[in-house]
């Protein structure tokens, strides 16, 4: 099932054409783009999620997306969903037609959950590091690289995860060149030692997680300390546990990386779930 509305407040057939040939976003994956889960009508993180939006428009300088619309386009996705008590809510901003008036293309689109999905948040899944070509203090000195913009364009990061199957994995977790930690082609990264959660910081250019963000509002009070500071590649390897945190995937464990086998962390894949839910 999926629900289509626009961000004129009216409902269009998912199947039919929709899309300009001539739409930036299609023809240079010049927009940007938000996934928020919803759970029992209910969008997660809908607030840093639309503010996520805002943030990669001004990096892209685009037109501000106009929150308004948006939030209304949300509201009738999610009042026309008949299918299942969790789906994903897709809202895109494109910059419009080449050489039209300037108005951009908006939407949002409720689609279901994939099987592989369910499986990999249940049994976890395997990943392996690839370099990203670029150098930690690389977002501030070439902004114009829009590192840490939820672009449309993810053709990178989609060859990335078809490396990883190539090498018999599932995942990527991204790398400097100098083997410091990045995220996932679309998830967070973060570490686990003992009653404490690390995962690294924005400025290395990298997308703020709206998922690990909820994970370590909840930790916190639960008494877990949680810290934003960088990761060398080794110390993964050594870590009570791996997990990367996206809104449809949740908390998802690692459990082989580059080959290796890492430590059981089926427990605290569960206790990091039961966080991460008691936000809702």
């Amino acid at each position: 099932m999926r629900v289509l509305a626009l961000l004129d407040g009216t409902l269009a057939d998912p199947d039919s054409p929709q899309i300009r040939v001539d739409d930036l976003g299609l023809m240079r994956g010049d927009g940007v783009f938000e996934t928020i889960l919803v759970v029992d009508g209910k969008p997660r993180e809908l607030t840093p999620h639309l503010d996520r939006l805002d943030r990669s428009a001004a990096m892209l300088d685009m037109q501000p997306p106009p929150r308004a619309e948006f939030e209304r386009a949300v509201e009738l996705v999610i009042g026309n969903w008949t299918g299942g008590r969790e789906f994903a809510l897709k809202l895109v901003y494109t910059r419009g037609v080449d050489g039209g008036d300037g108005t951009p293309t908006g939407f949002a689109l409720g689609m279901e959950i994939g099987a592989k999905v369910l499986k990999q948040r249940a049994e976890g899944l395997s990943a392996v590091t690839l370099d990203r070509g670029i150098e930690p203090d690389l977002a501030d000195r070439a902004p114009w690289l829009l590192l840490g913009a939820k672009s449309l364009s993810y053709a990178i990061n989609m060859a990335a995860i078809r490396e990883a199957e190539r090498r018999g994995a599932a995942e990527v977790i991204f790398t400097t060149s100098n083997g410091s930690v990045l995220e996932g082609p679309t998830s967070t990264v973060i570490l686990v030692r003992g009653k404490t959660l690390v995962t690294p910081p924005s400025k290395l250019g990298i997308l703020p997680g709206t998922t690990q963000y909820a994970l370590f509002r909840a930790a916190e009070r639960a008494g877990w300390t949680v810290l934003v500071e960088p990761i060398q590649t080794g110390e993964l390897y050594d870590a009570e546990g791996v997990f990367l945190a996206s809104s449809v995937r949740k908390i998802t464990r690692v459990n082989t990386l580059d080959g290796k086998q890492l430590p059981d962390s089926s427990a605290l894949l569960t206790e990091l779930q039961g966080l991460y839910e008691s936000e809702y």
